[in-house]
């Protein structure tokens, strides 16, 4: 299992994801699951994916070869927007079901994949989307300005209550380690490293691409703060006012 996050408000886009493979509890690893595609000042673009390990790698190197869309052979460097590059990754993954879903039918498994593409195209806005293992997609909006794969309700709550297209880059930042701390914490097919990416509205080029491990000071400043300012809201909540007995 993993765990994917991004984040679309007026700032930009946050996107984190964990490292974590598991195929059994004797067969752990770790593998990056976030991979960009950026041509500084027209585009910047990152994908993270969760499910199958070799359907997702697939994909991935299927984009970079070039994937036929709309009667061409396109690229996320090449299509013309943020919309087209949601529709190419779509038609990946249709591809590689084609490809391998029979096979991964008869051996018992079943064809299963889930990405999150978030960035910028010269001449359009930041978007965020998450691609289904069927090829459609849907877009991040106002009223939910996030998106999330894999081991997913652990770290939404956080998420449900704070987030708005208002929220910073930097506190954007801080809301999806907290929400993968939670993760981290509830889930053992969860776990560090983890790699980050923050691209700034119009900056069309990633500013920050960050591997995130243990030793990290902010992240276990995150990490403690959190968890003592939960301890510390639960002492401080009032007392029942009927037996609790």
């Amino acid at each position: 299992m993993t765990y994917c996050v991004g984040l679309c408000v007026d700032e930009g886009i946050v996107m984190l994801s964990d490292t974590r493979t598991n195929a059994g509890l004797d067969n752990i690893s770790s593998f990056s699951k976030m991979f960009v595609a950026e041509v500084p000042g027209e585009r910047a673009l990152v994908l993270m994916t969760a499910g199958n390990l070799a359907v997702t790698q697939t994909v991935w190197n299927l984009l970079q070869q070039g994937v036929w869309l709309d009667g061409q052979q396109r690229r996320l460097e090449t299509v013309p927007d943020m919309f087209h590059a949601a529709r190419l990754v779509g038609a990946a993954v249709r591809q590689v079901q084609q490809m391998d879903g029979p096979a991964l039918l008869a051996q018992g498994f079943a064809f299963e994949c889930s990405l999150l593409l978030g960035g910028q195209v010269a001449g359009g806005p930041p978007r965020l989307y998450l691609v289904y293992s069927a090829g459609n997609f849907i877009e991040a909006t106002e009223d939910t300005p996030f998106l999330q794969i894999g081991e997913h309700k652990y770290g939404k709550p956080i998420l449900d209550r704070v987030l708005n297209m208002g929220t910073s880059l930097s506190e954007g930042v801080a809301l999806t380690l907290i929400s993968m701390d939670s993760t981290i914490r509830s889930n053992l097919s969860v776990g560090l490293p983890l790699d980050l990416a923050v691209i700034r509205r119009d900056a069309l080029a990633v500013g920050t691409r960050k591997r995130i491990t243990e030793e990290d000071a902010y992240y276990r400043a995150i990490r403690e703060g959190w968890a003592g300012a939960l301890r510390e809201a639960y002492l401080n909540l009032p007392k029942p006012d009927f037996p609790a007995v």
